[in-house]
């Protein structure tokens, strides 16, 4: 258990933390006043919903995931290609990359809690071993719904390097990766990837693995550009002024995977509702969008079909371009066509 949490923070961490124009002497903060509005008295009925009052919230059955085609997925292409594993889970090969955003692919998001909450497929560990060689792993937040011990277990012997949101390598290293291997952002933090530049951006979210560590590791997104396309990974946010500075500094965008999930009132300033998914996607000057953040884990109250259908209305009533791949569809987002799978 005490494996899961991670590495500690001490205080030349904190030191070193502090250099960050988002730390406020004790811990990271977001651009805009942000809390979770919910009251000790509201906590008790929370809980016996997210653990016993499950209906509507998790498929009837497990979603399955089409087979990887390594050849396929390696073969020469002109745009960014992927292949979406639920939640916020994606393998993209870009201007000859590999690379890996949040690579949470085990069962469980709540490997800490008295009950477990199950991924809506089987067997995605699994899926690693087919995995090619990783030249690249993103992190956004170190969540366990996005951080996963299991699965960074599994990909070390695949993965040459790792970006990730400053506070997040030491847990990396708590887990055996060597520090030459991990690079830490800042927000808007940039560095050239064999050809990709790639760039952190500001979200409004928050971090933490126990009861000590709160907000002391950042949170993000990812911008991953080359002289033929610019891709937005938006990360885990509430809808805030972050995403018309993002496009303003950094976009627009061919393309941009779209946080849509697990949201509710009482965290909405954490979490957008999917309508909010399509208007931050307009923000950032985002051509043609994509939800994520559904269809892993029953981690909020509402339908797990929800997001995805509040987006697609959204996204049509706005005349977003957008697309909605299967698991494990290996995807080239400027010609994909897909149907309604849900």
């Amino acid at each position: 258990m005490r494996k899961q949490f991670g590495g500690k923070v001490t205080k030349t961490l904190e030191h070193q933390y502090s250099q960050s124009e988002q730390w406020d002497g004790k811990k990271f903060v977001n651009l805009e006043d942000t809390r979770m509005d919910i009251s000790p008295l509201q906590i008790p009925k929370l809980l016996y919903k997210q653990f016993f009052d499950k209906k509507g919230r998790e498929p009837k059955e497990k979603l399955p995931i089409l087979p990887f085609d390594k050849e396929a997925f390696l073969g020469p292409t002109e745009k960014m290609k992927f292949i979406w594993y639920g939640h916020s889970v994606v393998l993209l090969r870009m201007a000859g990359k590999t690379i890996l955003i949040d690579p949470m692919l085990g069962p469980n998001a709540g490997p800490i809690s008295p009950f477990p909450i199950r991924r809506f497929s089987e067997n995605t560990l699994g899926l690693i071993k087919d995995f090619p060689e990783i030249d690249l792993v993103l992190l956004t937040h170190d969540h366990y719904d996005h951080l996963d011990l299991e699965s960074i277990e599994l990909l070390f012997p695949k993965v040459k390097e790792y970006y990730v949101a400053l506070g997040c390598s030491r847990h990396l290293k708590k887990w055996g990766i060597s520090q030459e291997k991990i690079k830490e952002f800042d927000w808007w933090d940039r560095f050239n990837f064999d050809g990709i530049d790639i760039s952190f951006t500001p979200t409004r979210h928050f971090s933490g693995r126990g009861l000590t560590d709160r907000a002391k590791c950042l949170w993000g997104g990812w911008v991953l550009k080359t002289n033929k396309e610019n891709i937005y990974f938006s990360g885990d946010s509430g809808y805030g002024k972050h995403f018309k500075e993002v496009g303003t500094k950094l976009g627009p965008f061919d393309f941009a995977f779209m946080e849509c999930g697990q949201y509710n009132e009482n965290w909405h300033q954490i979490h957008m509702f999917p309508e909010e998914s399509v208007q931050a996607a307009q923000d950032a000057w985002a051509n043609r969008i994509m939800p994520v953040h559904w269809a892993g884990f029953p981690l909020a109250q509402h339908h797990w079909k929800d997001p995805i259908e509040r987006f697609v209305n959204e996204a049509i009533k706005k005349k977003v371009q957008h697309i909605h791949p299967q698991l494990g569809e290996l995807v080239r987002y400027d010609s994909h066509v897909g149907d309604a799978w849900w």
